[in-house]
């Protein structure tokens, strides 16, 4: 009997809210949800070898599309085989479609019903990017998840803007599944729900896209600027509607606090930056909340970044020696605090997906939070 390509099996449901767990079955391992998985841009997250991400007890992460589309190109990724092969990584992979960072750069685009075209942030070429062509772009980097194309709405738009968004992305999701059907090449395809901060819209994205046919669903078009509060009201209206038998993907979203309020609505997968970004100027998560490394209390203080976290910062270095690093700025110091950061994260997720089964769910997250965030920002 062959083992499928794709697989997603909810495993446990909490009794007190949406939360659960499951499995992720892809060509190239297991994927045990809910999983925070760290960002590789550009075919590393930033400043970790693999077998450190690895270390850290990543299970997958995730390459950036229009990054990896410009530099090094699908001819180089091809010529290798995938980016796994390219960078030396043997677990699973998801990759962004690119319409994030296109749209990102609003100076350098134009929008059409065709597609995208944009002007390469490195030299100012030319690009046309189609629904299709960022299925071959991902097809040639080989991702076990790949993303639709959808025009990412940006925060704070009106219901018309938000509409004509939404109309736009439910074609190009018909079209990215027309040109990449079901498990074509045993790559996974996710579409992704639009529609701003409007729920009704919202609500409207998810039947039209979930109509098309997908393996999972994202949630794209959150955390871009609007309030928290804004993003959990949303999140409250439409995870409940969320087919039960896919997997749920919140984009772009990883801070601590917020894994712990995603899951609770029923969000199996995040990703986001801000682990290895901040890590680099200098700030690591705790269990007591985010502190800065490079302050002038740690100087002589001999006490880990954490005392209750396992990456190799914590068990070998003090506080005192990471302030030292980053005041010599010594590029071990964003090494170090990079690592820490993701294992803190994915720790915690580890956390999460032993509580559940043992309904103790919400008794975790109360306990994070009240050492975790200040009173005032609690959502």
């Amino acid at each position: 009997m062959t083992t499928p390509a794709f697989r997603f099996t909810v495993e446990h449901e909490s009794a007190d809210c949406l939360a659960r767990t499951g499995r992720l079955q892809t060509r190239r391992g297991e994927v045990r949800t809910p999983v925070y998985m760290p960002v590789g841009t550009a075919g590393s997250v930033k400043t970790l070898s693999p077998d450190e991400v690895r270390a850290a007890g990543a299970s997958i992460i995730l390459g950036n599309t229009y990054h990896l589309f410009l530099r090094p190109g699908t001819e180089v990724l091809e010529r290798f085989g995938g980016l796994h092969r390219f960078m030396a990584w043997d677990r699973p992979l998801l990759t962004d479609s690119g319409g994030f960072q296109v749209f990102s750069l609003k100076k350098l685009n134009k929008i059409t019903d065709e597609g995208v075209l944009f002007a390469s942030h490195l030299d100012g070429a030319r690009h046309w990017l189609t629904p299709e062509e960022s299925m071959r772009i991902q097809r040639a980097i080989g991702a076990e998840i790949m993303m639709v194309l959808d025009e990412c709405c940006p925060y704070p738009a009106d219901e018309t803007t938000a509409r004509q968004a939404l109309e736009r992305s439910a074609r190009w999701a018909a079209r990215c599944r027309a040109d990449h059907p079901a498990m074509r090449e045993g790559q996974a395809l996710f579409g992704i729900v639009q529609g701003s901060t409007f729920l009704p819209l919202r609500l409207e994205s998810l039947a039209r896209t979930a109509e098309v046919g997908f393996d999972g669903l994202a949630v794209g078009g959150l955390s871009v600027g609007e309030p928290k509060a804004e993003m959990l009201r949303i999140l409250d209206g439409l995870m409940p509607a969320m087919p039960r038998d896919l997997p749920r993907y919140l984009m772009g979203v990883g801070s601590p606090e917020d894994l712990f309020y995603g899951v609770e609505r029923g969000i199996d997968m995040f990703d986001c930056v801000l682990a290895t970004r901040i890590a680099r100027h200098g700030a690591a998560f705790t269990r007591r909340g985010r502190i800065d490394l490079t302050a002038l209390p740690w100087r002589f203080s001999d006490e880990p970044i954490d005392s209750g976290c396992r990456c190799y910062a914590c068990r070998t270095f003090s506080r005192g020696y990471l302030r030292h690093l980053f005041k010599a700025k010594e590029m071990l110091a964003m090494r170090l605090a990079s690592l820490h950061n993701i294992t803190f994260l994915i720790t915690l997720m580890e956390e999460i997906r032993e509580a559940i089964p043992q309904g103790r769910f919400l008794a975790l997250q109360r306990e994070f939070l009240d050492g975790y965030l200040k009173q005032e920002d609690r959502a």
